[in-house]
C-alpha cells in the first residue's frame, strides 16, 4: 500500500478514538505482509492505567485474528479541533508500543510512518526508533 493511502486509513481510525480526558486522539493503520490493514485508535479510561494506545489496539486486533507478519504502520495524532486529515505535530509511538512492535516485527525492515497529513510525513525503521529493543532473541 502507498504511504498516502495508509496515512488516510490512520486518520479514519483516529476519528474513532475515545479520549474524554486528554482530548488527544491517535489513529493507527497497520499493514500485514499480505496487504491487509488493521486499524486502531486510542481508548482512554478514567483510571488512566487501563488506557491503550492506537498502535497496540491495531496490533492486538491483527494478532487476535491470527496475523503475525507485518510490513508497516502509519500513526497520526493530535488534539481535538485539528482538521480531519492534518495534525500539528508528528506523533511517535510510546515506548510500550515500540516494544510490542519489536515482539512481532523485523526491526530492520518494519516501517513506521509518522504523519502530519497525507502529504507531510516521515518514515523510520523500527530499529531507528528502538535501537536496543529487548525481544525474543534475548531470552
Amino acid at each position: 500500500m502507498q504511504d498516502r493511502e495508509l496515512i488516510e486509513q490512520a486518520y479514519r481510525a483516529r476519528q474513532r478514538a475515545y479520549v474524554p480526558y486528554s482530548h488527544f486522539s491517535v489513529g493507527a493503520a497497520l499493514e500485514t505482509e499480505d496487504g491487509e490493514i488493521f486499524l486502531g485508535c486510542n481508548i482512554e479510561n478514567a483510571s488512566y492505567t487501563p488506557t491503550v494506545c492506537a498502535e497496540r489496539t491495531a496490533f492486538f486486533k491483527a494478532i487476535s485474528e491470527g496475523r503475525r507478519q507485518f510490513r508497516q504502520i502509519a500513526i497520526v495524532g493530535g488534539y481535538a479541533g485539528e482538521t480531519e486529515n492534518t495534525t500539528e505535530n508528528f506523533c511517535p509511538p510510546c515506548g510500550v508500543c515500540r516494544q510490542v512492535m519489536a515482539e512481532f516485527c523485523d526491526p530492520e525492515t518494519f516501517r513506521v510512518v509518522l504523519a502530519k497529513s497525507p502529504e507531510e510525513y516521515r518514515v523510520y525503521t523500527l530499529n531507528e526508533l528502538l535501537p536496543l529493543n529487548f525481544g525474543p532473541k534475548d531470552l
